[in-house]
């Protein structure tokens, strides 16, 4: 998922920023190729992840690397050309606090109907670079899954942050937030796309 710039007041003495989870240390990863809309490993459902190793350990490394490369907020392995279920992200919240963290193998919880309060806020993605497109999605959002090492999570996040989870659940199931759009807004996201040059190395479709 991209960042979105948003205007913010410039205080003379800005309050701290709460973070929740671990800064991760970058030095142990490298930046792969991003994937782009098009790409058949976005199309397809990703696999379970069963084997909490040294190889999920590096791809967990370099997609935070990658991740922070293309200045988004968070990362799915098949944007890094991995069908592999397992997403990374370091995204606010609409309060101001700092979440960062791993999600292996990420079920969304089922909303109460007085749980789902809608968000048309606008929506971009790393593999639709350059593209924004307002887009509902509950303001509220629970992911359960895995961290890196087996270990069971339960992520709860509001606002941009829940966006976010919901962002990167949809690319472990084969969907990119593009295919949640009108045929019309689909068609401008592409646009918008086509017009601007990505600002990170992405893999050129055959």
């Amino acid at each position: 998922m991209s960042e979105q710039q948003v205007e913010t007041a410039v205080l003379e003495e800005p309050a701290p920023v709460r973070v929740v989870g671990e800064v991760p240390d970058t030095s142990k990863g490298v930046f792969r190729p991003i994937t782009v809309v098009g790409n058949p490993v976005l199309q397809h459902p990703c696999e379970t992840v069963t084997a909490f190793d040294e190889e999920l350990s590096a791809l967990v490394a370099d997609m935070f690397v990658t991740m922070y490369a293309a200045e988004g907020v968070g990362l799915a392995a098949n944007q890094v050309g991995v069908g592999r279920r397992v997403f990374v992200y370091d995204c606010p919240d609409d309060e101001g606090v700092r979440h960062i963290g791993v999600v292996v193998n990420p079920v969304l919880d089922e909303l109460d109907p007085a749980q789902r309060t809608l968000d048309e806020s606008a929506e971009g993605c790393l593999s639709v670079p350059g593209a924004y497109a307002d887009l509902a999605r509950p303001e509220y959002a629970v992911v359960r899954g895995q961290d890196q090492f087996g270990k069971e999570v339960v992520v709860e996040g509001t606002g941009f942050f829940a966006r976010c989870l919901q962002h990167e659940t949809d690319h472990l199931n084969g969907y990119l937030y593009i295919d949640r759009l009108s045929k019309r807004d689909r068609k401008d996201a592409l646009r918008q796309m086509a017009e601007l040059t990505p600002r990170y190395e992405v893999v050129p479709n055959a």
